[in-house]
């Protein structure tokens, strides 16, 4: 295939075009942009302007049908929207880069991947993490035992005005992906959510933000048991972030700890110290480029422009070789069950809960009822 043919899919006021998975396509001379969806007029004629797409359309599903493109952007931040536009993808054999997060349920994903296995699809979710240099070198580096031996993994959303709940959907599925980066699988959970100081009950659960699904707390804490028995650790509380937020993930092992910022382009940081930087210790952290420990950066990439173009590299090359993107949709379904395995088990009185999870859907549908 020496060209691919690329349509987008938006929704203007209902989680509009993601964080520039629409613009990155028109910057490549292999893809054309051939299609523009979006159900809001304005919105659309703005996208059309934007992109400088000329076929425009209110229902991707008739755009899909006409057009046949090779690849879609599925823009929207909106995740309630997600299943029924990668179905209808999957159906029309379109590859895919898609908004995170991925989906809103196991059973979300489970038909998105049968859907797109029995038609040899590929499929990319925007957790731009995974493509950073940095942050691959800083995995290479904790495989090869820079750190001595993995003992744990710490993590924390941005813990801004969504923390608790929404927190774990929306920035937390950026770290919890980095876990598995890092630890592989996660095979137990033990979840507990809070809402003004009491545990969350069914008269707590609300329709979550952006079309997130049943939801509900201001805190949650999370552990996980992953490959190995390595622990690992999330927990957001709302307004507890700060203006210096501790979002990401700090990897700690038996000589020293990795710290990983989310997002593409920044420098991961290494302490070689045992101690884990106690008072007494004079070491000092050492930045991690895609070079190595305390080398020169040589790749300029940053933020999302860098994220979704090195995104969209990977998944044409993937088309092309077959084989599956760096950030694919089995660990962005990863991703989607470690969240929803914190509702089942805060659900089931904080009881631990095996992962692949037994429950497919939100378990907070069953606990509002």
């Amino acid at each position: 295939m020496a060209g691919f043919r690329v349509a987008v899919i938006g929704a203007s006021g209902r989680g509009n075009y993601g964080h520039g998975l629409d613009a990155v396509w028109g910057k490549r001379s292999d893809c054309e942009l051939v299609g523009l969806a979006d159900a809001d007029p304005a919105g659309r004629a703005a996208a059309a302007k934007r992109l400088q797409v000329r076929r425009t359309f209110s229902d991707y599903r008739r755009m899909l049908e006409e057009i046949r493109p090779d690849i879609v952007a599925v823009c929207p931040r909106w995740t309630d929207q997600h299943h029924a536009m990668m179905m209808a993808c999957a159906e029309s054999g379109c590859h895919m880069y898609v908004e995170k997060p991925f989906c809103r349920t196991p059973a979300e994903a489970d038909e998105i991947i049968r859907a797109c296995e029995m038609r040899h699809l590929k499929v990319a979710v925007a957790h731009i993490s995974r493509w950073s240099p940095q942050l691959r070198m800083a995995a290479r580096l904790i495989r090869q035992g820079e750190i001595g031996e993995l003992v744990e993994m710490r993590a924390r959303g941005k813990e801004d005005a969504r923390g608790g709940g929404e927190d774990l959907w929306v920035l937390g599925t950026h770290v919890l992906d980095l876990m598995r980066m890092v630890g592989g699988e996660p095979r137990q959970c033990i979840g507990s959510m809070f809402q003004n100081g009491h545990a969350v009950t069914g008269a707590d659960i609300v329709e979550g933000n952006e079309g997130l699904g049943p939801l509900a707390g201001d805190r949650v804490d999370a552990s996980y048991v992953f490959d190995g028995g390595v622990m690992g650790y999330f927990s957001s509380r709302r307004l507890a972030g700060g203006a210096a937020s501790r979002f990401g993930l700090r990897v700690f092992g038996t000589r020293g700890v990795i710290q990983m910022g989310s997002g593409y382009g920044n420098p991961a940081w290494l302490l070689s110290d045992p101690t884990w930087g106690s008072a007494a210790s004079s070491i000092r952290w050492l930045p991690i480029s895609s070079q190595g420990i305390d080398m020169e950066e040589t790749d300029p990439g940053r933020g999302y422009d860098g994220g979704n173009a090195a995104a969209a590299e990977d998944l044409i090359q993937c088309i092309r070789t077959d084989r599956q993107p760096i950030c694919s949709m089995y660990e962005a379904a990863a991703a989607v069950e470690m969240v929803n395995a914190v509702f089942a088990s805060h659900c089931a009185g904080g009881d631990r809960v095996s992962l692949p999870l037994q429950q497919r859907g939100n378990a907070l549908a069953g606990l509002a009822r």
